[in-house]
């Protein structure tokens, strides 16, 4: 039997609920695992620069990034480096012609750079977002979001990861 803290039964609940706000929620398949087959990595927490250019290329395409239009909201120093809560909120007006269509949260050092991917429709009315993300280490954070009109807006913050003791 499933209890309310199961992870199946908690990932779920998020899908459809933001499903039901009119977003949906993407993580990289191999989160947990570190790592994948077509990433060999040399250590267990071994940056992968590869992978994190094909992700920002892929996302951007040929448009031109702008700064203006998204705010961040992440701290410079993570106390906690498995959870460092990243918000994100798209101030670009939200029309029926104009809307976020993703947005997508990137760190530069990780093993797996993608944290996150969230898909809106115009039904959300808004777009914006707060997660957290594990970081390997003291890295960029990017955060990209793509409009409907093929604009991309783009920001980051560099985050100091503080020493735990569990030999992060």
């Amino acid at each position: 039997m499933k209890t309310a803290t199961s992870p199946a039964l908690t990932r779920r609940h998020l899908v459809a609920g933001a499903a039901a706000a009119g977003a949906a929620l993407a993580l990289p398949g191999m989160a947990m695992a570190q790592t994948t087959a077509k990433t060999p990595l040399v250590g267990p927490l071994a940056p992968n620069p590869v992978e994190f250019k094909k992700t920002m290329e892929q996302f951007i395409g040929s448009a031109t990034p702008q700064a203006e239009g998204l705010q961040l909201d992440i701290p410079v120093l993570a106390d906690n480096p498995s959870a460092v809560p990243v918000k994100a909120k798209v101030t670009l007006p939200i029309t029926e012609q104009d809307w976020c269509e993703e947005l997508m949260i990137v760190a530069e050092l990780n093993p797996i750079p993608l944290a996150c991917r969230i898909k809106f429709t115009t039904d959300t009315g808004a777009a914006e977002a707060a997660v957290r993300i594990r970081l390997s280490q003291s890295q960029p954070v990017h955060v990209l979001a793509r409009m409907k009109s093929g604009a991309v807006l783009q920001g980051q913050k560099m985050v100091v990861v503080a020493a735990s003791g569990c030999g992060m």
